[in-house]
């Protein structure tokens, strides 16, 4: 596997903190953040953007986050509140909900993509792609993603007829198809509309 070099901090200061989501995109379940400080001399070659990870690389990366991390956290927001505030609020909500559970509280919060609302009193900066730039994103990435994969993996036995197990809840022809067969579960958020959800970037 090619490994990459990610950065380990931002903003100068200590305990930095990065934060990321996991299934905004999805047509189900609740969307999972994380926040995580890694110590400055964490090293983990093979850590990256969790997308760009196979299913037993994030497993194993996330046992050594879990291992070595200064502090580490995973909140998730439910599909009935992300169809109540949306879900832009809800992924933040759920980084906000992370953020709140750490034991160490961070002098700087790092955060994927484009948009967040400040946290207590603490600085922040958004970073587009940062999940595969920042060491404390990729790791906060790969601990949210495979915590909601769990969370859907748990599920998946109430409803096989969606293949959750291979598709996670993303709009994949076989969710669409068995959506349009069975219709809706009580998981799935009514919000959400097929055709716009198909074109969007899912992460």
């Amino acid at each position: 596997m090619k490994t990459v070099k990610l950065l380990s901090n931002f903003s100068g200061l200590e305990p930095e903190a990065g934060c990321d989501e996991a299934g905004r995109g999805c047509l189900m379940g609740p969307v999972f953040a994380a926040a995580v400080i890694l110590p400055t001399d964490f090293n983990c070659p093979m850590l990256n953007d969790s997308k760009k990870l196979t299913a037993v690389q994030r497993s194993q990366i996330r046992l050594q986050i879990e291992e070595q991390a200064v502090a580490w956290e995973v909140a998730s927001v439910s599909h009935e509140e992300i169809d109540k505030i949306n879900i832009l609020q809800a992924s933040i909500k759920a980084m906000h909900l992370a953020l709140d559970k750490l034991k160490i509280k961070p002098a700087f919060i790092i955060i994927d993509g484009n948009r967040f609302k400040p946290w207590r009193d603490v600085p922040w900066k958004c970073h587009v792609k940062g999940d595969g730039n920042w060491m404390s994103i990729a790791a906060a990435s790969v601990i949210a993603k495979t915590h909601r994969d769990e969370w859907v993996e748990n599920i998946h036995n109430q409803h096989p007829e969606y293949d959750w197990t291979h598709n996670k809840g993303y709009a994949t022809a076989t969710h669409i198809a068995a959506i349009d067969q069975f219709g809706y579960t009580k998981w799935h958020r009514r919000s959400f509309h097929l055709k716009r959800q198909i074109s969007l970037d899912l992460t």
